[in-house]
């Protein structure tokens, strides 16, 4: 049953907008209760909120105000103490290569305070029910190229977290599946962060020659695929739109 969506109550970071909104609006189609959308924009949040609930029915989607870096404790309890969740996706995330501690607090940090706020809630060994935490890394967590430095960096901690807190042997224990989507290269607006000035042309370049671009309903319908075929520590590739792949452990 952890590997269904249906039923299931899921929060989700930076869920308002691009890959998140339409993460939460696949596992919605896909039957899953209710969506619990964090985001630090409230009119995007509200906008989210309400496209979601008159497309799949009242209180399915719910939107909380939410600075990740900031707010974990009171948002985190709140959402406890209200709902049976059943899944964490760690979708937020920024590209500002101008930023270095901006982008590991995002990135990375935050990332895995909201991951083990939630892993010691769900531990069965601790008198938990289990859950499932979903990060959102990206094919740069893992590809060799000079690009995006610091967001790199983020994403190979997001990965190394992920298969470290998800090993089967941790698993086992806590009955907390963790596992990572990492998307390739998706029309979005992080596509328009801060990156390098000795970067941009040749970056420029390879976007327009090389790279195959996607859609964010692309990524959302892998993640909900994912979901339901991942075992825990296990990480897969959402690119060029293609099927999806199970990423080497390396």
């Amino acid at each position: 049953m952890e590997r269904e969506p249906k039923d299931k109550v899921i929060v989700i970071t930076g869920g308002a907008k691009g890959i998140g909104f339409e993460i939460a609006d696949h596992f919605l189609e896909c039957g899953a209760k209710t969506l619990i959308l964090l985001d630090n924009s409230e009119a995007a949040g509200v906008t989210a909120a309400q496209t979601l609930n008159e497309k799949y029915g009242k209180d399915k989607a719910v939107f909380i105000e939410c600075d990740i870096t900031k707010d974990l404790e009171k948002v985190s309890r709140h959402i406890l103490q209200t709902y049976q969740v059943d899944v964490l996706i760690n979708n937020a995330g920024i590209l500002d290569e101008s930023d270095l501690r901006k982008t590991m607090e995002i990135n990375c940090i935050a990332l895995m305070d909201w991951s083990m706020k939630f892993f010691e809630h769900w531990r069965i060994d601790q008198g938990g029910r289990g859950g499932t935490i979903f990060n959102v890394a990206s094919i740069y967590g893992f590809e060799y190229n000079p690009f995006a430095i610091y967001y790199k960096t983020s994403k190979h901690a997001v990965l190394g977290f992920t298969r470290s807190l998800g090993h089967p042997f941790n698993y086992n224990i806590t009955g907390v599946r963790v596992i990572a989507i990492c998307p390739g290269f998706t029309e979005t607006a992080l596509l328009a962060g801060k990156s390098w000035e000795i970067h941009k042309e040749e970056f420029q370049k390879q976007m327009e020659e090389k790279i195959t671009m996607q859609k964010p309903k692309v990524v959302a319908k892998a993640a909900v695929e994912i979901f339901g075929v991942a075992d825990s520590g296990t990480a897969w590739v959402a690119a060029n739109n293609e099927p999806i792949k199970l990423t080497p452990m390396c």
